[in-house]
């Protein structure tokens, strides 16, 4: 089992990718799948942004338009923001603390195909043409209303989906718990980490509230419950408590992991430790506590009373305060810095007014009687745009840029990154900047079209401009990534030149089994201490070679799922056709078989003996010589 990739034909290739369980291809997966997503979703956004071009518009229908404004949310949400994270978490994350892989590598691999067979689920109901059109929040009254199957898409590919992001939310916990390197204690782990195991700790305690409002939806539609229709007793505010219990805690997993990417890319390319460390631990954590408290300033117009509106207007307010301690920290970090404007720090530099500006606009809303006037109108979109795409966004392309030579071993060309960027920011700034405006000049969300004469028109016509801008940057992306994988010109362990923690002192791409031997951590930014100390190599071990231990692949995992797939289209047809009831109980015989095989089997995974990895690391050294 060498490390060194050998050739092989399409089909073995296919199923070493299908069967795999190294987290390192798990995440480069979920960046694959995440990445179709993003552009299905971008390309909805722009169908909603043509057909708001100019007034009295009729590209598009008010209903398919309904269509696209959920699917558009769901899938950049659900299927494109946090699966493409979760990639960077996968891959970065366990090399960040010296661990050969995550804790549960099969877990891992079933909430891949967890996370892809649900966003299948979901983006089928365009085939058959019955689309969720409720909203991504899926309102109660909205979606037990809808004719169709449009949200019974919804509720069960989020249900298939949300299972995978639990068990990789507690595949992450445990790992990071259990698993860093000699010497890696908490205050030592790089904020990359730090944000992935306080943005799980997140899902451990959001996606339960969101599996049960989903369950109970289900239910509502598909079997006569009554839980949130209020004619027979339900309570359809319940749905919007759920929803936001999860929803609001989501923003900060999403984001959380941004913070991390950035608090790197700052650190790199300033040639600094990152400043106030502890400070930004301390920040981190307290966002994810305070995450959970913040969910019903997203109700402040349903009549909970005044009292529950002061607590979260002032509970709102206070997570700015840990966002503003992170932005100060990032600030200092770059002042009197050596800094190198590579394409990761321009987007790292963007993101700050950005995001700033997104915040301030957050705690605005957080004023519940200026959020009354506020409520509904296209401000609000403007706010949250800013936030995702100014935060989220932002991170992932800059993460794209910076991890790239450590996923591939290949640059991505800076030049085209530099022009990605530049269409990129300014056609987001143009999209949505306008949109506060618009917000204030009392354009409703949600409208298919709007009448001339209302002072809207040059605003939309910007605001979609800058979507097509926007556009022209992921395409220079595309054509980026696929000129480097063509040129395929390799590059060493540390790419960037100045690389400080664990993941840039080993090969790009890393072995299979990550790290010949289990390497010691002497502090924090412990490749820049080796380096600064003389150890070119950015590495101490604390220990000889000896055997690894490795897990196997496994096919379980997908066809567990395929079965939980099968069955979703069973439990929705199930009334009204013969074939129903037989699909459900076929796919749920597939899923539990898996599972059964699963735990009957007797997998002890595989050694890599001395020898070869003796081997391997004669061969980098030969490689470092030549």
């Amino acid at each position: 089992m060498s490390s060194v990739a050998q050739k092989r034909g399409f089909g073995a290739a296919l199923w070493d990718w299908m069967t795999t369980v190294d987290h390192k291809k798990i995440g480069i997966l979920y960046l694959i799948g995440g990445g179709f997503f993003f552009v299905v979703g971008g390309i909805e956004a722009m169908i909603i942004r043509l057909q708001l071009l100019k007034p009295n518009n009729d590209l598009v229908s008010a209903g398919l338009f309904n269509d696209l404004i959920t699917m558009h949310g769901t899938t950049m949400i659900f299927l494109a923001a946090m699966p493409i994270l979760f990639g960077f978490m996968n891959y970065i994350m366990p090399l960040q603390i010296g661990a050969r892989d995550v804790a549960f590598p099969f877990i891992n691999s079933l909430g891949f195909w967890m996370f892809f067979f649900g966003g299948l689920f979901l983006n089928i109901s365009w085939l058959v043409g019955q689309v969720p059109d409720a909203g991504w929040t899926s309102y109660a009254s909205l979606s037990l209303a809808s004719p169709g199957h449009g949200i019974d898409f919804y509720a069960i590919g989020l249900q298939i989906a949300g299972g995978g992001t639990l068990m990789a939310g507690i595949n992450f916990l445990v790992t990071i718990i259990n698993m860093r390197a000699p010497g890696m204690t908490y205050m030592r782990m790089p904020l990359f980490t730090w944000t992935t195991f306080v943005a799980s700790a997140m899902i451990l305690f959001a996606f339960p509230p969101l599996t049960v409002g989903l369950f109970f939806l289900t239910f509502d539609r598909m079997f006569g419950g009554n839980f949130f229709d209020h004619t027979m007793g339900g309570n359809t505010i319940i749905w919007e408590h759920i929803f936001w219990i999860f929803g609001h805690p989501e923003v900060y997993i999403l984001i959380l992991p941004a913070f991390g990417i950035f608090s790197e890319i700052f650190s790199i390319f300033s040639r600094k430790r990152l400043f106030g460390y502890p400070a930004m631990v301390f920040a981190t954590v307290l966002i994810g506590f305070l995450g959970f408290m913040v969910w019903a300033h997203h109700m402040f117009t349903v009549g909970l009373g005044p009292t529950a509106n002061a607590i979260f207007a002032v509970a709102t307010m206070a997570i700015a305060v840990p966002t503003g301690v992170k932005i100060f920290n990032w600030l200092l970090t770059i002042w009197g810095g050596s800094i190198s404007v590579t394409t990761p720090m321009l987007y790292a530099l963007g993101f700050i007014p950005s995001f700033v500006m997104g915040g301030v606009t957050g705690v605005m809303q957080g004023a519940a009687p200026l959020d009354y006037q506020l409520h509904d109108s296209y401000f609000i979109v403007a706010h949250f745009h800013y936030v995702i795409v100014g935060g989220v966004v932002l991170a992932i392309l800059a993460g794209v840029h910076l991890y790239w030579p450590k996923m591939f071993g290949t640059m991505l060309n800076e030049t085209l990154g530099k022009i990605t960027f530049v269409f990129f920011f300014i056609g987001f700034h143009c999209t949505f900047l306008i949109q506060h405006w618009l917000g204030f000049w009392g354009m409703p969300r949600r409208v298919w079209t709007y009448m001339d004469g209302q002072g809207w028109n040059t605003a939309n016509l910007i605001s979609s401009i800058g979507a097509l801008l926007m556009a022209i940057g992921v395409i220079v992306l595309v054509v980026n990534i696929i000129m480097t994988i063509v040129k395929n010109v390799r590059v060493g362990n540390d790419p960037w030149g100045d690389g400080r923690t664990l993941e840039w002192a080993i090969p790009s791409p890393p072995p299979f089994y990550n790290f010949t031997q289990t390497p010691l951590v002497r502090g924090l930014d412990t490749v820049w201490i080796e380096k600064q100390e003389g150890n070119t190599t950015g590495l101490t071990f604390a220990e000889p070679v000896t055997d690894i231990h490795m897990p196997n692949g496994s096919i379980i995992p997908f066809f567990m799922t395929l079965g939980m797939f099968v069955a979703g289209f069973g439990a929705m047809y199930h009334q009204e056709t013969a074939w129903g009831l037989p699909v459900l109980i076929f796919g749920l015989a597939v899923t539990f078989i898996a599972m059964a095989m699963r735990s009957l089997k007797d997998d002890l995974g595989f050694h890599v003996t001395k020898q070869e990895i003796q081997r391997d690391i004669d061969n980098a050294r030969k490689g470092g010589q030549n």
